[in-house]
């Protein structure tokens, strides 16, 4: 509701507006007043809302010594665990009669009494993983497993996937039959070995998966040096480089069509596919070169005689230029989970930068 004092002000503000040049549709909205509405102040300015501005209280209103008996009720020993829905037939069984359902449910949300009355434990609130930033290869992985189809319906393999967040490339991958941290973890010992990893080198993220979180797994990371980071439960975005990963591999043209007829056919396919993203995929996300290149500090050289060439076309033809040559400068950073600020424009990571 609106007051007339509140009216006049408004169309006072309109029409300074429309006076000083901007449409009256677009100044109605920017005060988010619909014009229809304006049009009718405008008809009869001297009249104001005609809506009852007193508020209704219902006659038939539980008393507040009435509340409190339902309130003690509803949280007795025998009944603190159950619904409305279920104490007020068991309070009908006995002959007695305090208040309908509805204003059990009503009563019991307004003491904020209503979301956890059973024995499941109560929500709490699950704070972002910490912002992580790689300026380097083997300072940031991430990892997590997919299902491979096989020729039984309902049986699957499993591809456990490990990638270099800086460099985007797969440096540990293996195809079983099975969910395991024991698995897993036998994994993440060849790649420290193959990479050289040092203690407290590496952080590996994951999702909270049973193999990510299993004791063996952890037992392991803590052996190597490897300081593990995990998503909230159920949101992808906290590791979106392998959830990415996983459909550039599964959205590949020779992905077969069919599923895979047994584990030697599985394992053969991935290592085709991890030799073509390793080797010759040129991603997107690294001035596209690939990942091998990345890895192996390459691409720095590469891209500096992409500028070269740039640079030499612009000098031979100036006219199809009208500004700088496209960017072909190295991806100093890659950031795991930013942090954002209040505007929602992303701002630097916290500056965690894990030793090489």
């Amino acid at each position: 509701m609106s007051l007339l004092s509140q009216r006049h002000q408004v169309l006072e503000l309109v029409d300074q507006a429309i006076t000083a040049g901007a449409r009256q549709e677009r100044s109605c909205g920017s005060i988010s007043l619909s014009a229809r509405t304006l049009q009718r102040w405008q008809r009869d300015p001297s009249r104001g809302d005609q809506r009852p501005a007193r508020v209704q209280t219902p006659k038939n209103r539980l008393s507040g010594l009435e509340r409190q008996a339902l309130l003690v009720v509803a949280n007795s020993d025998e009944f603190g665990h159950l619904s409305p829905s279920q104490i007020v037939p068991r309070l009908a069984d006995r002959g007695q009669y305090i208040a309908s359902e509805s204003t059990f449910y009503r009563v019991l949300k307004a003491e904020c009494q209503l979301q956890h009355r059973g024995a499941e434990r109560p929500k709490h609130q699950r704070s972002k993983p910490r912002a992580l930033c790689a300026t380097a290869p083997n300072q940031l992985f991430s990892w997590d497993i997919t299902y491979l189809p096989t020729c039984i319906t309902g049986i699957y393999f499993y591809l456990y996937l490990f990638l270099d967040i800086f460099s985007r490339k797969i440096v540990g991958w293996q195809v079983y039959e099975t969910e395991s941290s024991a698995l897993a973890s036998e994994v993440m010992r060849d790649i420290c070995e193959r990479e050289h990893i040092a203690p407290d080198q590496v952080v590996l993220h994951s999702d909270n998966g049973g193999p990510m979180k299993g004791a063996t797994m952890l037992a392991t990371l803590q052996s190597l040096g490897v300081m593990p980071s995990f998503s909230r439960p159920a949101v992808s975005n906290d590791n979106p480089y392998s959830e990415s990963l996983f459909k550039t591999l599964k959205y590949r043209p020779d992905y077969p069509k069919r599923a895979f007829e047994n584990l030697l056919a599985a394992r053969q396919w991935v290592g085709t596919f991890v030799h073509w993203y390793n080797h010759e995929h040129c991603h997107s996300a690294l001035r596209f070169v690939t990942p091998h290149e990345r890895h192996a500090g390459q691409d720095t050289a590469l891209l500096a005689k992409r500028v070269n060439v740039y640079e030499a076309a612009k000098t031979a033809h100036p006219q199809r230029w009208s500004g700088p040559t496209r960017n072909w400068q190295p991806i100093r950073e890659v950031h795991l989970n930013p942090d954002q600020r209040v505007d929602g424009k992303k701002e630097r990571s916290q500056q965690l930068k894990i030793a090489a």
